[in-house]
């Protein structure tokens, strides 16, 4: 059962035609994406509403700012939760079918986002820490839906687009960065407009009026609402064929679900998923040393590159804002009130995401079967190496009056080549080298090693990136290596990612089946394919 001689309904999948179920998997696929990036990026936006709100000194010359432990955890908590949800759901989506856990993560997505906006409690303390609960079990939702949308949308799709269909449903979290900002700015203008209040050096008490409560609980629960649109859908998607076909080993159910989608016969050929389960040398588990022969390298290489980029990746995002107020294209946050922070804070993520993140995630889509996986991954760490040190060599000409917008633009260009680069790749290629009974625990495992990735990039540079003089740090922080230095850091590490690339393979043009060897007497060593 080569590639030329696969399953009739694996076969009719790989030639299908690019059609209506397509565009149907990747929306409903897609706008979990959409809820994962906006749940995980909009805290973002109110971290310094919180400070304000929880975290008053009265008579400090600076509004309120949250601790640094209390920061990085809430910066933090949903990318453990979405660590340990990647691993355990991507396992559960091998063991119990793909369908049966995808409207799962989304409820639980659903829920803990409401949730998250109601966080109670009388003190600060107790607050932080229900947000924070909530955070979690909002990250492992989150956590699950990457290895499930990534394989589904892989056995879906046919051979000839298939990256391009993967990348559309990861390019659906640009939406979710730009649908995050937009709502922010629109809501704290609202707010603003509604309840006036001076700036903080006028006014340090008024300058937090009593229902920017209101805003921080809103923003963070309206992630809910696209999920719940989508939740119906998810649970009418039949189980993908290859793994009805494949792992289930039930030729005539997956026939008989993708006559459906397809609307084409399809013969069933169960008696030749019989020869292959009999003759089969492929039950060699994950920990085992034929798995090490056959996948160790690409596992090692979509592993690696993924905790490299994200570790860059989410310092951008997360500290994008304290950026932005070092070289001044933020006002000083005594200037404002703390609505109209948000509102700035969400204006210039807004501008970036417009501007590079989203269109970076499209060029991914349009020119990745045209490309290849290989050359996009390697392009985007080696573009953001160098405008990564472009940025912190001559940092101190960057923070200079009427530089700024230079800096932003190369800031934005980082973000462009990060997302027409390996955010997008990273995500795609672990959903198509491995074989169908462990393609959603590899692509969790890969996953996680992002997102553990994500927690270094997080909880260092917060502390990385503070004033190299502890008068200057911000309160409560030890001196750091400032943010010259903390830029350089980041360069060296898209570098390291452009010589990890080298251990991925390239999967443009061929079929699942091709890529895993999973079918064939001899099955290939992935990382030489």
């Amino acid at each position: 059962m080569a590639s030329n001689g696969n399953l009739q309904v694996l076969n009719a999948l790989d030639g299908a035609k690019t059609q209506w179920y397509h565009f149907t998997a990747i929306i409903i696929a897609g706008m979990g994406f959409f809820t994962d990036a906006y749940d995980l990026f909009c805290i973002s936006l109110v971290t310094k509403m919180l400070g304000r709100i929880y975290y008053h000194t009265p008579g400090s010359p600076k509004p309120g700012s949250l601790p640094p432990n209390v920061s990085a955890a809430v910066n933090g908590v949903a990318l453990v939760g979405t660590l340990a949800g990647q691993l355990f759901f991507g396992w559960l989506g091998d063991k119990l079918g793909r369908k049966k856990v995808y409207g799962i993560t989304l409820m639980l997505m659903c829920v803990c986002s409401i949730a998250s906006g109601l966080s109670f409690g009388s003190d600060p303390k107790m607050v932080m820490s229900t947000l924070c609960f909530f955070r979690f079990w909002l990250g492992f939702g989150i956590g699950g839906d990457y290895p499930l949308s990534a394989t589904i949308m892989s056995e879906y799709s046919n051979k000839k687009t298939r990256g391009g269909f993967i990348a559309a449903v990861f390019a659906m979290q640009g939406f979710g960065i730009l649908g995050g900002g937009v709502f922010a700015i629109i809501l704290s203008s609202i707010f603003d407009a509604k309840f006036k209040a001076p700036s903080y050096e006028v006014d340090p008490i008024g300058s937090t009026v009593p229902e920017a409560d209101y805003v921080w609980r809103i923003i963070l629960m309206v992630g809910a609402v696209p999920a719940i649109l989508t939740y119906y859908w998810r649970t009418k998607m039949p189980e993908t064929a290859r793994y009805t076909a494949l792992v289930a080993k039930n030729a005539n159910q997956a026939a008989m679900d993708m006559s459906k989608v397809l609307q084409v016969e399809i013969k069933s050929e169960q008696d030749k998923v019989d020869k292959v389960v009999e003759g089969s040398n492929n039950s060699f588990g994950l920990f085992s040393k034929e798995f090490l022969r056959r996948y160790g390298k690409a596992l090692l290489g979509t592993t690696s590159t993924w905790f490299l980029l994200d570790i860059a990746y989410y310092s951008q995002n997360l500290f994008q804002k304290d950026i932005f107020s070092a070289i001044g294209w933020i006002p000083a946050a005594k200037k404002m009130n703390a609505i109209h922070e948000v509102y700035t804070i969400a204006r210039a993520q807004t501008l970036i995401a417009l501007c590079s993140t989203v269109p970076g995630y499209w060029f991914t889509v349009f020119l990745i079967d045209k490309m290849g996986r290989f050359k996009i991954q390697l392009l985007g760490f080696t573009m953001m190496t160098i405008f990564m040190f472009a940025l912190a060599f001559p940092y101190n000409h960057w923070i200079k009056p009427g530089n700024n917008i230079g800096f932003v633009v190369m800031y934005s260009l980082t973000f462009f080549f990060a997302n027409f680069g390996p955010n997008a790749t990273t995500f795609v290629v672990p959903a198509e080298i491995f074989p169908a009974r462990l393609r959603s625990t590899c692509h969790g495992i890969s996953a996680a090693s992002g997102k553990l990735g994500a927690i270094v990039g997080a909880f260092g540079f917060l502390y990385l990136a503070q004033n190299q003089d502890p008068a200057k740090a911000d309160a409560g922080y030890p001196a750091g290596i400032g943010v010259k230095n903390a830029l350089i850091v980041l360069g060296v590490i898209n570098f390291l990612g452009t010589l990890c690339t080298l251990l991925v393979p390239e999967s443009k043009g061929k079929s699942l089946e091709e890529m895993s060897g999973e079918n064939e007497e001899q099955q290939p060593n992935v990382g030489e394919v």
